[in-house]
């Protein structure tokens, strides 16, 4: 098993049902793989799905699966095949706090990545973003907005993208991720959704298809022209008090931003 070390930017979901596809996943430059049980495989296919990520042959990126929620015929089958084969991490669809205690207690997973996706979710966050095997959430916007009887666009779910980054940040873990672009031919989009969810404050963003990948990876990455700028405020620091430089004063908040794009990485 390939240790999930630290949260990914670009996940690749691939469904259960089509293990012919695990592999281009796995070489898709993806820093996971997700495995699908839930959304992507029809309820007379979940079996199948669940024997292939049990039996997955994948190598050199870690890989996650997606068991389907505690509310449904499946949820009792996906974590009796965990135990038996624990993957990287487990995302627990439609998270609660009862199906993570579960996953936790059965399946011993190296980490658990909620997917918050209701109004209870949301409601909830505290109950388990502090969980010890917790590493970071990710955001359902598709099923979210379903469930509150709201357009899935920016503005509607503005507040439970906000308050998830605030309770990820409170409860002492990573940025969260930010959900799928479905318009899977248009780069644009996904470019406008990744810059939207990173200056929010995500870490990274699902992907539902290959060409996807780069997009993410680049739109979470500091930019040419933050790192022009953090190298204008090292230069002009002088290591006591605010002095100005590249167009900011530059107190404690604005040197250690600069600081944190020198090192690289992604912002988060």
């Amino acid at each position: 098993m390939t240790p999930l070390l630290k949260p990914p930017i670009a996940p690749l979901f691939v469904p259960g049902n089509r293990p012919e596809r695990f592999a281009k996943a796995a070489a898709s430059g993806a820093d996971a793989v997700i495995i699908d049980l839930e959304d992507a495989v029809s309820p007379e296919d979940k079996d199948q799905a669940r024997r292939n990520a049990a039996a997955h042959a994948i190598t050199g990126v870690p890989v996650i699966i997606r068991i389907n929620g505690a509310d449904t015929p499946w949820f009792e089958q996906d974590v009796a095949m965990l135990a038996s084969r624990p993957p990287a991490c487990v995302m627990v669809a439609k998270a609660a706090v009862g199906a993570i205690d579960t996953v936790v207690k059965h399946s011993a997973p190296a980490w658990v990545l909620p997917l918050v996706e209701s109004a209870e979710g949301m409601a909830t966050l505290d109950q388990f973003l502090g969980h010890s095997r917790v590493i970071c959430a990710a955001f359902g916007a598709l099923d979210c907005a379903l469930d509150l009887g709201c357009a899935p666009d920016w503005e509607p779910l503005l507040a439970c993208r906000s308050e998830l980054v605030l309770r990820s940040r409170l409860a002492d873990i990573a940025p969260p991720i930010e959900g799928v672009t479905t318009a899977i031919d248009d780069i644009d989009a996904l470019v406008d959704d990744c810059r939207r969810a990173r200056a929010l404050g995500f870490g990274g963003k699902l992907a539902i298809h290959p060409t996807q990948i780069a997009a993410i990876q680049t739109g979470f990455a500091f930019t040419d022209e933050e790192h022009a700028w953090a190298r204008a405020v090292m230069k002009a620091h002088m290591g006591a008090g605010a002095v100005a430089a590249a167009g900011s004063m530059i107190d404690k908040p604005v040197l250690e931003r600069a600081q944190r794009i020198i090192a690289g990485g992604v912002r988060g």
